[in-house]
């Protein structure tokens, strides 16, 4: 079976959630014992712009043969696969990586921009065989809009391949972001969403070193929040900016902080526990979906619970190492084989 996995745009979104989770995919595809042949792009030549224009007055000179399309951001170049699928009977899977809710406190305007991007996924996920998402909680999303074609969760996974050998980063990282003792760290694009002001508060309440390791934009597209934090953050708060090795976040720091606004599902949340750190996450429908607390993580609803769980940990070692050798198996649970397995069923049943 000939599959085309596309992520529109890939060059600009390889440092997102959306870029990684669709690498996963590819990674656990080629790892499966499955007759999946699996290409990535649409077009036989050229940009999509004119992929777009030779579809619409050339009928489809410009598209790869495929048995199964699976697009995975919601552009004019889905759009275009999507149309090119629907005339030419070829099942087709959209990837809900993208919801208004989880669009909201992203970008400067994204709050005003976020009612009509919902009409538009309305629409847009409707015209698929199948929509595949990362959670319980999105599929309710999803279905409130409400989205008219199958919706069905798949975990975005963890590659725990790729993480290996983190430890070795640790020294060199800390001594790199001059960061000391016991270092609470998130990692990914730096947005208000995934609760950078409470961050930053619970570092100016606390004596810890707090890092962010990933990617910010002070910018005219920038929220005010991100303008305020990164251009004078608190004195125990780093961030980072753009990190090579992303091994080098899960060296250096010791307990995940993430007090998330929204959530599909959080693949870095996945890659700390993979790692074996203590997780101590936001109190949202998808993180209790998956996670345990007190077993694996601990869940806070509000800043003094987050401030008093750091404290906690702070303090009793043993506790943070339980909780990250919970937070190590559950990972497990979510590895590239149970993507892989998952995707190959979708496949074959639509196929």
């Amino acid at each position: 079976m000939r599959v085309l996995n596309y992520l529109e745009l890939d060059g600009h979104l390889d440092r997102s959630g959306i870029g990684t989770a669709v690498d996963q995919q590819r990674a656990a595809l080629a790892q499966a014992d499955a007759d999946v042949d699996v290409v990535t792009e649409p077009w036989h030549d050229g940009h999509p712009g004119w992929a777009i224009g030779g579809n619409l007055a050339f009928d489809d000179p410009v598209f790869r043969e495929y048995d199964l399309a699976h697009c995975n951001m919601i552009g004019p170049g889905s759009v275009a696969v999507a149309r090119h699928a629907r005339r030419n009977d070829i099942p087709l899977v959209l990837h809900a990586h993208v919801t208004r809710e989880d669009f909201r406190d992203s970008f400067r305007g994204s709050n005003l921009v976020a009612p009509a991007l919902g009409k538009y996924l309305k629409w847009f996920y409707s015209t698929a065989d199948l929509v595949l998402c990362p959670s319980e909680y999105t599929k309710g999303v999803l279905e409130s809009y409400p989205v008219d074609t199958p919706i069905r969760p798949i975990t975005n996974g963890v590659d725990i391949d790729a993480l290996e050998g983190f430890e070795g980063t640790r020294e060199s990282y800390r001594d790199r972001y001059d960061l000391d003792g016991m270092v609470v760290f998130a990692v990914g694009n730096v947005f208000e969403r995934k609760g950078l002001t409470t961050f930053c508060e619970l570092a100016q309440a606390t004596e810890y070193d707090f890092a962010w390791f990933g990617p910010y934009d002070d910018g005219p597209q920038a929220s005010k929040a991100v303008k305020r934090w990164v251009n004078d953050p608190p004195e125990n708060v780093t961030f980072t900016g753009w990190i090579d090795d992303i091994r080098g976040a899960f060296g250096a720091g010791d307990v995940y902080l993430f007090p998330t606004k929204a959530e599909n599902q959080g693949i870095a949340v996945l890659e700390a526990m993979a790692c074996g750190k203590a997780v101590v996450l936001s109190d949202i429908p998808v993180f209790r979906e998956y996670y345990e607390d007190g077993h694996d993580c601990l869940i806070c609803a509000d800043e003094s619970e987050f401030r008093e769980a750091l404290d906690r940990l702070a303090e009793n070692p043993d506790l943070r190492r339980r909780l990250g050798e919970n937070a190590r198996a559950t990972a497990r649970e979510h590895g590239l084989d149970r993507v892989a397995g998952r995707l190959t069923e979708t496949y074959e049943e639509l196929a």
